[in-house]
C-alpha cells in the first residue's frame, strides 16, 4: 500500500498538484484564521462596498490583456512565448490608459448610471487594478509554462499572510471599507512582485536580434494573429463570464442595499476556498498537462474524466457541509449578523460545486480549439442566469430566492458544459490526433 502511494505521489502530475495544493492550504489557513476577525472589524456594509468595487474591476481585470497570457503555455519554444508576454503587457498598458481616460471624462455619468455614489472616490483606482492584474496574469502563466509550481505555492502563502494581516492591523485603527479596497487594489501587484522576486524572472533575454520574435511590431503582430482566437473568442467569453459573476453583487446592492452585497461577497469568499485549495492548483497543473497530451496524441477524454471524478469526490464534503449547515456555520464563525450570508451560501454552494468540478473542462477548451463554442455558451449562460436573478426580485421580492435561482441555473449549465466538452474531446481525438495536428 505504501509503495503504491509513493509511486503515485512521484508522478509529475500528482506531485505538482500536491505542491500547488500545499501552498494553497497554507494560504487558506491564514485566511481562515483571520477572516472571522476581519468580518467583525468591517461588518456587512464594509464588505458590501468592497464587493461592489471588486465587481466593477472584476469586469475589466480578466480582459486587461485580452486573455493572451493564457496562450503563453502553448508555444513549443520560449522565444514565441516571450513574444506573447510582451504583446500582453503592451495590450494591458493600452487598456489601462483607455480606462483612465474614460474615468476622467465620464466619471459623473458612470456614477449616476450605475448608482456608484458610495464608492465614487475609489473609481480612480480601477486603472491601477487593471494594470496590475495584467502583470499578474503574465507572471502566473509564465511560471505555469516553466512548471515552477513550488514558487507559486510559496507566493500564495506569503501573499495571503501579508494581505490579511494588513487588513487586521490597519483595520484595528481604521475599520473602514477604504482600507479593504486599497489593500485589494495593490494585492495583485504584490503577488506579481513576489513571483518575479522568487523566480528571478527576466523577460528581457539576450537573444540574437535576428531571432528575436518581438524585435519589431510586425513580429509582434504575427504572434498576435497566430493566437487571435484568444482575443476573438476567449476574451469576450471571459468578459461575459465576468459580467455574470459581478452582476449579482451590483443588482443586490441596487435592490437590497450594500449589506446584501456584503452577505453575497462573504459567501463567495468562503465558497472559493475549495477552489483556491485544489481547483486552481489542478487547473494550473492540468492546463499544461492537457496541452502536452494533445500534442503527444494521448487519450485526453480519459484525462478530463479522471480530473472531474477526482474533484467531485474532494468537493462533496466542503460544499455539502455549507448546503446543509450554511446559516449555522456562518453565524458561528463570522458572528450573528452574518447568518443571512449563510442562507445565501447554501444555495451558492450548489452552483459553485459544479463550477469547481468543471474546471478541467474549461481548461481543455483552448486546447480543443473550442473557444468559439465557449463564447456562445457563456453568452447564453449570462442571459439565463441574470434573467432568473431578476425574476427572483421582481416576482418574489426576495434576495434569497433571487440568489437561489441564479445558483441552481449555474449548476445545471455547468453539467451541460461538462457533457459538451467530453463530446468535443472525443471528436478532437478522432480528427486532430490522428492527423498529428498541433499549434
Amino acid at each position: 500500500m505504501r509503495m503504491t502511494l509513493n509511486k503515485i505521489t512521484k508522478r509529475p502530475f500528482i506531485k505538482n498538484i500536491l505542491i500547488m495544493t500545499t501552498g494553497a492550504v497554507a494560504a487558506q489557513l491564514v485566511s481562515f484564521l483571520l477572516q472571522p476577525v476581519i468580518t467583525r472589524i468591517y461588518g456587512p456594509e464594509g464588505y458590501g462596498l468592497l464587493g461592489v468595487f471588486m465587481a466593477i474591476v472584476g469586469l475589466l481585470a480578466p480582459i486587461s490583456t485580452l486573455t493572451y497570457p493564457i496562450a503563453i503555455v502553448l508555444p513549443s519554444n520560449d522565444n514565441e512565448a516571450r513574444g506573447i508576454v510582451h504583446l500582453s503587457l503592451l495590450i494591458s498598458t493600452i487598456i489601462t490608459i483607455f480606462t483612465g481616460l474614460i474615468l476622467i471624462f465620464f466619471n459623473k455619468i458612470i456614477i449616476e448610471m450605475f448608482s456608484l455614489e458610495q464608492i465614487a472616490p475609489f473609481l480612480y483606482l480601477v486603472p491601477i487594478f487593471v494594470l496590475l492584474a495584467g502583470v499578474l496574469q503574465v507572471t502566473e502563466q509564465w511560471l505555469i509554462r516553466k512548471k515552477k509550481f513550488l514558487i507559486s505555492a510559496k507566493v500564495k502563502f506569503y501573499h495571503a499572510l501579508i494581505l490579511n494581516g494588513s487588513k487586521v492591523m490597519i483595520g484595528l485603527y481604521q475599520p473602514v471599507a477604504a482600507v479593504l479596497i486599497i489593500i485589494s487594489v495593490f494585492g495583485n501587484g504584490l503577488k506579481a512582485i513576489l513571483m518575479i522576486r522568487f523566480s528571478k524572472i527576466n523577460f528581457h533575454y539576450k537573444i540574437n536580434y535576428k531571432d528575436n520574435v518581438f524585435h519589431d511590431f510586425s513580429k509582434l503582430k504575427k504572434v498576435g494573429l497566430k493566437y487571435n482566437d484568444f482575443p476573438l473568442y476567449r476574451a469576450p467569453q471571459v468578459f461575459l463570464y465576468s459580467i455574470s459573476q459581478s452582476l449579482p453583487i451590483l443588482i443586490l446592492t441596487s435592490f437590497f442595499g450594500p449589506a446584501s452585497a456584503g452577505f453575497y461577497s462573504i459567501g463567495k469568499t468562503v465558497l472559493v476556498v475549495p477552489t483556491s485549495l485544489l481547483g486552481k492548483s489542478v487547473s494550473d497543473v492540468f492546463y499544461p498537462r492537457i496541452s502536452d497530451a494533445a500534442k503527444n496524441g494521448e487519450n485526453i477524454t480519459k484525462l478530463i474524466k479522471k480530473a472531474i471524478v477526482g474533484l467531485s469526490v474532494v468537493g462533496c464534503i466542503p460544499f455539502g457541509l455549507v448546503i446543509v449547515f450554511g446559516p449555522q456555520l456562518f453565524g458561528f464563525v463570522f458572528g450573528a449578523e452574518w447568518i443571512v450570508a449563510g442562507e445565501y451560501a447554501r444555495w451558492m454552494a450548489l452552483g459553485v460545486f459544479f463550477e469547481f468540478i468543471n474546471k478541467p473542462c474549461v481548461n481543455s477548451l483552448p486546447v480543443l480549439a473550442a473557444q468559439r463554442f465557449h463564447l456562445i455558451y457563456t453568452a447564453l449562460e449570462l442571459i439565463l442566469r441574470v434573467g432568473l436573478l431578476l425574476l427572483g426580485y421582481y416576482w418574489y421580492s426576495s434576495d434569497v430566492i433571487a440568489v437561489a435561482f441564479y445558483s441552481v441555473s449555474g449548476a445545471i449549465l455547468n453539467i451541460i458544459l461538462m457533457i459538451s466538452t467530453l463530446y468535443l474531446s472525443k471528436r478532437f481525438e478522432s480528427v486532430n490526433i490522428k492527423t498529428g495536428k498541433s499549434r
